[in-house]
């Protein structure tokens, strides 16, 4: 693959809805890939949502750069283990694997190459999307409640459970943000964001969210984006 620069100005706000996505084969058979941000090439700095069909399977690889997923349909599974919908799990630099998936395919959201060096965790948490029984704690404001799932520095990972008519006033997110919609519709003065949409604000960026009568569940990376 040569060299593609994708959404790579991180000051600027990006939305993709569902009706936006545009599969990109991978080399791989029975693998494509849907580009949100990307630097590189085949290796390259990237946030993607890649969907395996059934029984397929993706060539034995290393992140040289780390690996972040959040497993979306399916199970996603490798040499390791068995992932299901809801699986959330980082692999840093130096870790490999070789993705081998079964009968029902997957779908992934995944980032490449974003890792600190030192940042080292290494894990697979469940976090029941589908069968809503995991232990949440009170979120940022009434009406929201949040899984942690990572934290290294400035970095923050989470999943947000919002009830239906919350409100969160304006905020700025220092270091940006990124918001992928997993459940209901999320709304802010700038639209209306449902199942599937991708949202990517640079830093120092404002918005202030809310729910109507269907709530939403949304993933949520802060912090790390670059700062100049």
């Amino acid at each position: 693959m040569q060299d593609i620069r994708y959404n790579a100005d991180f000051n600027q706000r990006v939305v993709i809805r569902p009706e936006d996505y545009q599969w990109v084969d991978s080399p791989m058979p029975g693998v494509e890939r849907m580009m949100l941000d990307r630097i590189g090439g085949e290796v390259a700095r990237a946030t993607s949502i890649v969907r395996y069909a059934p029984n397929s399977q993706f060539s034995p690889h290393e992140h040289s750069g780390g690996e972040e997923y959040l497993v979306l349909e399916g199970t996603f599974a490798d040499e390791h283990g068995q992932y299901p919908v809801g699986t959330y799990a980082r692999n840093p630099i130096g870790t490999a694997h070789t993705p081998v998936i079964g009968d029902d395919g997957a779908t992934i959201f995944v980032k490449l190459h974003q890792f600190d060096a030192n940042d080292s965790a290494h894990f697979t948490t469940a976090t029941d999307i589908k069968n809503d029984s995991q232990k949440w704690l009170p979120g940022p404001t009434t009406g929201i409640e949040q899984l942690e799932l990572h934290r290294y520095e400035s970095e923050h990972v989470c999943l947000q459970r919002w009830q239906a008519n919350t409100h969160m006033q304006s905020h700025q997110h220092d270091g940006g943000q990124e918001i992928l919609v997993l459940q209901g519709t999320l709304l802010d003065e700038h639209g209306e964001y449902t199942k599937g949409t991708w949202i990517r604000m640079g830093h120092l960026s404002t918005h202030e969210p809310f729910t109507r009568s269907d709530g939403a569940l949304i993933y949520v990376k802060s912090g790390h984006l670059p700062k100049a």
